[in-house]
Protein backbone atom coordinates (compact mmCIF):
# COMPACT_ATOMS: atom_id res chain seq x y z
CA UNK A 1 0.00 0.00 0.00
CA UNK A 2 1.33 3.07 -0.93
CA UNK A 3 0.84 6.30 1.34
CA UNK A 4 1.20 9.88 1.09
CA UNK A 5 2.51 13.03 3.51
CA UNK A 6 0.29 16.08 3.69
CA UNK A 7 0.77 19.49 3.82
CA UNK A 8 -2.86 21.35 4.64
CA UNK A 9 -3.68 24.79 3.92
CA UNK A 10 -2.92 26.89 7.09
CA UNK A 11 -5.71 29.06 6.95
CA UNK A 12 -5.67 30.30 10.44
CA UNK A 13 -4.47 29.43 14.33
CA UNK A 14 -5.45 28.28 17.45
CA UNK A 15 -7.95 30.02 19.30
CA UNK A 16 -8.00 31.15 22.66
CA UNK A 17 -10.36 28.81 23.82
CA UNK A 18 -7.97 25.86 22.80
CA UNK A 19 -6.59 23.89 25.43
CA UNK A 20 -3.54 22.45 25.19
CA UNK A 21 -0.93 20.86 27.16
CA UNK A 22 2.58 22.33 25.72
CA UNK A 23 4.77 20.04 28.38
CA UNK A 24 4.82 16.99 25.74
CA UNK A 25 5.66 17.45 22.42
CA UNK A 26 3.52 17.82 19.92
CA UNK A 27 1.03 19.30 22.32
CA UNK A 28 -2.08 17.49 23.77
CA UNK A 29 -5.00 19.23 22.78
CA UNK A 30 -8.40 18.57 24.66
CA UNK A 31 -10.36 21.53 23.75
CA UNK A 32 -9.41 22.59 20.12
CA UNK A 33 -10.96 26.25 18.42
CA UNK A 34 -10.07 26.97 15.26
CA UNK A 35 -9.80 30.83 14.22
CA UNK A 36 -9.51 31.77 10.60
CA UNK A 37 -7.38 34.54 8.97
CA UNK A 38 -7.93 33.88 5.99
CA UNK A 39 -9.38 31.04 3.86
CA UNK A 40 -8.23 30.12 0.25
CA UNK A 41 -11.13 27.39 0.04
CA UNK A 42 -9.49 24.28 0.95
CA UNK A 43 -11.47 21.69 2.43
CA UNK A 44 -8.58 20.02 4.86
CA UNK A 45 -6.50 22.71 7.29
CA UNK A 46 -3.91 22.29 9.63
CA UNK A 47 -3.00 24.34 12.61
CA UNK A 48 0.05 22.70 14.60
CA UNK A 49 -0.44 19.94 15.79
CA UNK A 50 -4.15 19.53 14.60
CA UNK A 51 -5.84 19.27 11.46
CA UNK A 52 -9.58 19.97 10.47
CA UNK A 53 -12.16 19.16 7.69
CA UNK A 54 -15.47 19.90 6.20
CA UNK A 55 -18.46 18.54 6.93
CA UNK A 56 -18.68 17.33 3.41
CA UNK A 57 -15.39 15.58 3.48
CA UNK A 58 -16.54 13.67 6.66
CA UNK A 59 -19.44 12.29 5.62
CA UNK A 60 -17.87 10.72 3.23
CA UNK A 61 -15.18 9.64 4.95
CA UNK A 62 -17.65 8.13 7.53
CA UNK A 63 -19.25 5.66 4.78
CA UNK A 64 -15.83 4.20 4.83
CA UNK A 65 -13.38 1.70 7.04
CA UNK A 66 -10.54 3.98 7.01
CA UNK A 67 -8.31 3.32 10.21
CA UNK A 68 -6.07 5.92 12.41
CA UNK A 69 -8.40 8.52 13.53
CA UNK A 70 -11.28 9.96 15.14
CA UNK A 71 -13.59 12.44 14.60
CA UNK A 72 -14.33 15.50 17.12
CA UNK A 73 -16.04 18.68 17.25
CA UNK A 74 -14.30 21.81 17.04
CA UNK A 75 -14.85 25.70 18.13
CA UNK A 76 -14.44 27.67 14.70
CA UNK A 77 -14.02 31.63 14.98
CA UNK A 78 -13.27 34.47 12.68
CA UNK A 79 -10.59 36.33 13.81
CA UNK A 80 -10.63 40.37 12.86
CA UNK A 81 -8.86 40.45 9.82
CA UNK A 82 -10.84 37.99 8.23
CA UNK A 83 -13.98 39.49 9.27
CA UNK A 84 -12.38 42.57 7.05
CA UNK A 85 -10.75 40.38 4.04
CA UNK A 86 -14.61 38.38 3.58
CA UNK A 87 -17.14 40.45 5.59
CA UNK A 88 -19.75 38.32 3.92
CA UNK A 89 -18.08 35.00 3.74
CA UNK A 90 -20.03 32.08 5.22
CA UNK A 91 -17.50 29.53 6.39
CA UNK A 92 -19.15 25.44 5.98
CA UNK A 93 -19.13 23.17 9.25
CA UNK A 94 -15.78 21.69 10.38
CA UNK A 95 -14.60 19.15 12.31
CA UNK A 96 -11.44 17.90 14.14
CA UNK A 97 -9.37 14.99 12.49
CA UNK A 98 -7.72 13.68 15.91
CA UNK A 99 -5.11 11.28 14.41
CA UNK A 100 -4.43 8.33 16.92
CA UNK A 101 -2.87 6.09 14.01
CA UNK A 102 0.62 5.10 12.59
CA UNK A 103 1.76 6.14 10.06
CA UNK A 104 2.65 3.68 7.22
CA UNK A 105 0.47 1.44 9.17
CA UNK A 106 -2.91 2.72 9.35
CA UNK A 107 -4.84 4.73 6.87
CA UNK A 108 -3.92 7.80 8.95
CA UNK A 109 -0.87 8.90 11.04
CA UNK A 110 1.46 11.31 11.79
CA UNK A 111 5.52 11.07 10.91
CA UNK A 112 8.12 11.82 13.16
CA UNK A 113 7.75 15.40 11.55
CA UNK A 114 4.47 15.21 12.84
CA UNK A 115 3.03 15.97 8.95
CA UNK A 116 -0.11 14.17 8.04
CA UNK A 117 0.41 10.81 6.36
CA UNK A 118 -2.52 8.92 4.96
CA UNK A 119 -3.13 5.89 2.67
CA UNK A 120 -3.84 6.00 -0.59
CA UNK A 121 -7.45 4.74 -0.49
CA UNK A 122 -7.74 7.64 1.86
CA UNK A 123 -6.26 10.23 -0.16
CA UNK A 124 -8.77 9.50 -3.01
CA UNK A 125 -11.15 10.48 -1.07
CA UNK A 126 -9.91 13.78 -0.13
CA UNK A 127 -8.67 14.58 -3.51
CA UNK A 128 -12.89 14.54 -4.41
CA UNK A 129 -12.57 17.90 -2.98
CA UNK A 130 -10.61 21.33 -2.53
CA UNK A 131 -6.85 20.42 -1.88
CA UNK A 132 -5.14 23.18 -4.41
CA UNK A 133 -2.94 24.65 -1.37
CA UNK A 134 -2.59 21.47 -0.25
CA UNK A 135 1.22 20.13 -0.43
CA UNK A 136 1.10 16.49 -1.36
CA UNK A 137 4.50 13.73 -1.43
CA UNK A 138 4.88 10.18 -1.36
CA UNK A 139 5.75 8.78 2.27
CA UNK A 140 8.35 6.57 3.19
CA UNK A 141 9.13 5.27 6.29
Amino acid sequence: MRFFKLQPEVAGGLGARTIMDTTVHPPTVSVLEYEFDGWLGDDLLESFPCFILSERVKNLLQENDFTGYVFDNVIISKSDTFNEIYPDLELPDFYWLKIDGKAGVDDTGLSESNHLVVSEGFLKILLQFNLKNCLTDEYSP
